[in-house]
């Protein structure tokens, strides 16, 4: 899969005005960030943004009246203590050899795999000394479940529980493309990382109904989590690596 539309690789960090400790983690290219913010103010200029980006062949005739829909989705995500969320939008198509540093771009009707990356901040009772504590009662309680395929992951930035689940639903005629009744898959693979600077957890939830491009949907999930920092990515030059472009939370 290659990105359907131009987007960049971008860092992360909590949302503002909650009080939350700090996260930060890579968002892959392909990703479009929902314009989540504290005031309806930022939410709006973030919104125009957001749709110039993911409708870059568009005009203002579609830009316009599509920004408030997305802040106002933004304004109903952030009310439920959500700290990132965005859309992925694949292309599928089989691409010939390119150019070194040359990305081919495709129709999206040639075929896209699509996907959705939110975060979310838990309080959870724990010193900061706790996460492995922490992350044994988490993988404790989804493994009660005989339908989660619960896992522990050891991340560079500490201990986290892997839980993934594939649901089917039944679709009626009139929802499907075809006309008649159909069975439609979905599958999320969620994370939970207890925070080593406070009291709180990220979940990391990655959903998607484009089953066929499983393998590569949960290979952009592992990619995610191997940025996760609980630090301040730009103190790390100090170690002589290069700072990498990181978004937060």
């Amino acid at each position: 899969m290659t990105p359907a539309a131009d987007s960049t690789t971008a860092q992360h960090v909590s949302a503002a005005g909650r009080n939350l400790p700090p996260l930060w983690f890579l968002a892959p290219e392909g990703f479009f960030a929902l314009p989540l913010a504290a005031t309806p103010e930022e939410r709006s200029e973030r919104a125009l943004h957001f749709v110039r980006e993911l409708y870059s062949r568009g005009d203002e005739s579609i830009w316009e009246p599509a920004a408030p829909y997305y802040a106002a989705i933004a304004e109903l995500m952030g009310d439920t203590g959500v700290s990132y969320a965005a859309m992925g939008l694949f292309s599928t198509v089989e691409e010939p050899d390119a150019p070194a540093g040359h990305v081919l771009r495709h129709e999206p009707a040639e075929g896209v795999a699509q996907c959705a990356l939110t975060v979310a901040i838990a309080p959870t009772d724990q010193a900061g000394a706790d996460t492995d504590v922490v992350a044994q009662g988490i993988l404790a309680t989804l493994s009660g479940d005989p339908y989660n395929d619960a896992i522990w992951l050891d991340l560079p930035c500490g201990p986290a529980v892997s839980c993934v689940t594939v649901r089917e639903y039944s679709l009626s005629p009139e929802l499907s493309a075809t006309g008649e009744e159909t069975k439609l898959r979905t599958g999320q693979i969620q994370v939970h990382v207890p925070f080593p600077t406070g009291p709180y957890t990220a979940i990391f939830t990655l959903y998607t109904a484009s089953m066929d491009h499983w393998a590569e949907i949960y290979r952009l999930m592992s990619a995610v989590l191997q940025t996760v920092s609980f630090v301040d990515p730009a103190e790390d030059v100090a170690d002589g690596s290069p700072e990498d472009d990181y978004e937060g939370a």
